[in-house]
Formats: C-alpha cells, sequence, structure tokens
C-alpha cells in the first residue's frame, strides 16, 4: 500500500421511502480511492426509523435494494452487469443521481491513509449517528 494519504470519493446512501414527504435517512456509504485501488460500500437499514416515516413501506425490499451497493463494489458477479464494470466505473454508476427509493447524496471528497478505516468512519459518524 501506498504511503501517505490518497484522494477519497464517497457518497451517502439515503432511503427516501416518500418523494413527496421529502424525509429521508442515511442507510449507508459509498466509498471510492482510485490511487488506493478501493471500492466499498458499508449499509445498514434501521428498520424502525423506516417504519415510523413509511409505516407501508417493506423494509425487505429496501434492504435487498441496499444489500445489492456492497455486491456492485466488490465486483460479486451475481450482482448483474453493473458489478463487471471497472471500479471507477462501478463508483460512478452507484452514485448517479436516481429516482429509486435509494438514492445518493452528492459525492464529497477527501484524503485518508486507510479508505477501509475511514468508511468505518463515515458509516459510524454519517448513518448511526455517533460520531
Amino acid at each position: 500500500m501506498r504511503a501517505g494519504r490518497s484522494p477519497f470519493e464517497y457518497a451517502i446512501l439515503r432511503v427516501v421511502p416518500r418523494e413527496d414527504r421529502g424525509e429521508a435517512l442515511n442507510a449507508g456509504i459509498v466509498l471510492h480511492s482510485r490511487p488506493r485501488r478501493f471500492l466499498a460500500a458499508r449499509v445498514e437499514l434501521d428498520v424502525d426509523l423506516l417504519r415510523a416515516l413509511a409505516p407501508g413501506c417493506d423494509p425487505a425490499v429496501v434492504g435487498a435494494q441496499l444489500d445489492t451497493f456492497p455486491r456492485i463494489c466488490a465486483g460479486d458477479p451475481a450482482a448483474g452487469p453493473i458489478a463487471r464494470l471497472s471500479r471507477p466505473e462501478r463508483f460512478h454508476w452507484l452514485v448517479s443521481p436516481s429516482s429509486t427509493m435509494v438514492q445518493p447524496s452528492a459525492v464529497h471528497t477527501g484524503l485518508t491513509d486507510d479508505p477501509a478505516a475511514t468508511l468505518e468512519h463515515l458509516f459510524v459518524t454519517l448513518v448511526r449517528g455517533r460520531g
């Protein structure tokens, strides 16, 4: 692994159960560092919060949609054709604006010497709300 800090990009994955209400809950992070050849996602659905925001929303459907993000990042062939793209192409596909229930935030940038640790820090801070 390279010494020093390298640039990275990340987006927050948000669940938007009802677009008309404008409510969302953070449910994951996708992080890419081209110099470190790193692409990964961490997801976790707060089912109780989802039920409070949208009682009729099926957590199993949302959870299944979220679960595809780490699989695509890992290049899992069972995750579909997007998983076969290059790392940068997968990242840009995953963070493209979407009208589905799981929507990415704007892409943010930073510097890191450990992308996996940075992913964990962002996940704990922005998804679990502890930080």
